[in-house]
């Protein structure tokens, strides 16, 4: 797969694009992310890559033409994503990163100072993503939470652990079950007796239940996507939930 970043602090991404999965990632040639600075694709002696917005206002609007003569560059093709990163842009989550990682090109463009030529949004790009309802400076760490988000679900970039992805928060439609390693007792804190048990069969059981107890408790709204069984519904019912009508067909 391969990613390309347009943006005007490039020397942002240097340790991100070197360091843990992602870093690792790209050394194996599972993902090549490439970073490029839009001030190469001006042509005034000041490189700019921003102007005064027309109707007065205050800040500075990105410039149509760095952006649209650096996308040309890449040659994406048909099938590419051109993502402009703004506020205004769809919430990104798990199901978003799922589709772009199975996509062959991603762009990824950074915007900054009062946001991008709206011809950027309606002739280049092919959506808008915002990674969250907050304020950033630009978009250069939404992008690189994207990259993270995506590199991690290619095959091979968790090496052994890739089947660890099923059992991630919200890639399994619910948030993750506790989780604890050694020792057995810290400060007074005790794993549950169960995870010692060696009971396998019980130890799914709990983990289950406790991922059904976390998503109830803090993200309810997964519940009326995620894939339930009969169990499921009991267990959430017994927690307090209070089923949407129609209840989910449950998965046996």
């Amino acid at each position: 797969m391969r990613i390309d970043v347009l943006t005007v602090f490039p020397e942002m991404f240097g340790p991100v694009l070197a360091a843990g999965i992602v870093g690792k990632a790209i050394r194996n040639s599972i993902a090549d992310v490439r970073v490029h600075d839009l001030r190469d694709f001006t042509h005034d002696r000041h490189r700019s890559t921003d102007d005064s917005p027309f109707g007065g206002g205050p800040g500075m609007v990105m410039l149509p033409g760095p952006l649209f003569e650096a996308v040309r560059s890449l040659e994406a093709g048909l099938n590419a994503a051109i993502v402009a990163l703004t506020p205004q842009g769809r919430p990104f989550g798990q199901r978003t990163a799922e589709r772009l990682a199975g996509l062959e090109h991603v762009v990824l463009i950074c915007g900054r100072y009062e946001g991008i030529d709206e011809r950027v949004i309606e002739g280049l790009a092919t959506e808008e993503i915002s990674t969250g309802d907050y304020v950033v400076s630009g978009g250069e760490i939404p992008a690189m939470l994207i990259v993270d988000a995506l590199v991690r679900l290619l095959p091979g970039a968790l090496g052994h652990s890739d089947e660890a992805l099923a059992d991630d928060s919200h890639t399994s439609g619910l948030l993750q079950h506790p989780q604890y390693t050694r020792p057995a007792d810290f400060e007074g804190f005790a794993v549950p007796e169960v995870l010692l048990s060696g009971n396998h069969a019980a130890i799914a059981r709990w983990r289950r239940q406790e991922a059904l107890r976390r998503t109830l408790e803090r993200h309810p709204d997964m519940l009326a996507e995620a894939e339930l069984s009969a169990e499921d519904i009991r267990i959430l019912r017994a927690l307090g939930w209070q089923p949407p009508t129609p209840v989910p067909e449950p998965q046996e």
